[in-house]
């Protein structure tokens, strides 16, 4: 079973988990991108030659694949490209420019395009969503103004393909999720000055799809240490999109949250 299956991982614990689901899957690796994997037969791959990279593929039996962790924009060298990456440059310098979501349009197309099928990470792993209501006790009313900025906001920005998350506290937008992340993003507002923060009511973080986004290959994750930085940050906790935003490492994630009293909500956007 998986045996048709190719993971292309990134860094983070998602593909790690994935391997814990499916051993029998195959793993692609890229050049210069950081990951967590230890196992063996790892296939490594270059950007400049993908073409490459599917032949091996299919060579192999894989007819799906499935994108897992987090890669930032490689910086591509266009004089080692592989023939087929030099039928495709000036299409993909286009979409380099674009934001995330054009870029990954682009590659799910070319995947498409060589015949594989696109599976996703949630349709692997339903264990780690969760269906809209409480997952740790502290949301209440009053933070719902600051929800409704924030979601907001965050229809605002996918309209132009920056961030997934957003920090409000007490009507103030504390920041903003741009290419760093939600680590960088959390780690900014703990260094917010004190008098620019509301000392009678903690700020929440959302994080939710991009509106349009396709969470075939670019599903929301929160873990462990995003809890702690919540924590870390002085805010009360996190609401996330229901059944779209995977819960990595979900038992040690909600036992750290009930630690630190860092509430999780699982609620649809208001606006």
């Amino acid at each position: 079973m998986n045996e048709d299956l190719a993971i292309l991982a990134g860094d983070g614990q998602l593909p790690v988990l994935l391997d814990l689901e499916m051993p029998a899957a195959t793993f692609v690796v890229f050049e210069g991108m950081p990951h967590q994997l230890q196992k063996k037969g790892l296939i490594s791959a270059k950007f400049e030659k993908l073409g490459e990279l599917f032949v091996t593929l299919k060579q192999l039996g894989i007819r799906r694949v499935l994108f897992a962790g987090s890669m930032s924009r490689p910086v591509l060298v266009s004089e080692e490209f592989d023939p087929f990456m030099k039928s495709v440059e000036v299409d993909l310098a286009d979409m380099m420019k674009q934001g995330d979501d054009h870029l990954l349009g682009f590659i799910i197309g070319i995947f498409i395009q060589q015949g594989f099928g696109i599976v996703s990470a949630a349709k692997a792993l339903p264990a780690l969503l969760v269906p809209e209501g409480c997952v740790v006790d502290g949301w209440a009313n009053h933070y719902i103004p600051d929800l409704c900025k924030a979601d907001e906001l965050l229809a605002l920005t996918a309209s132009v393909d920056i961030g997934q998350a957003v920090v409000v506290e007490a009507g103030m937008v504390l920041g903003l999720e741009t290419l760093q992340g939600t680590d960088a993003l959390l780690d900014f507002v703990g260094k917010t000055k004190k008098r620019l923060r509301n000392p009678k009511q903690k700020g929440i973080l959302v994080k939710r799809p991009k509106i349009g986004q396709d969470l075939r290959v670019d599903i929301p994750v929160i873990g462990p240490q995003t809890i702690e930085n919540i924590a870390n940050a002085g805010l009360a906790g996190v609401v996330i999109s229901p059944k779209s935003v995977l819960l990595i490492q979900r038992d040690a994630l909600i036992e750290r949250a009930k630690a630190l009293g860092v509430f999780i909500q699982a609620l649809e956007p208001i606006v």
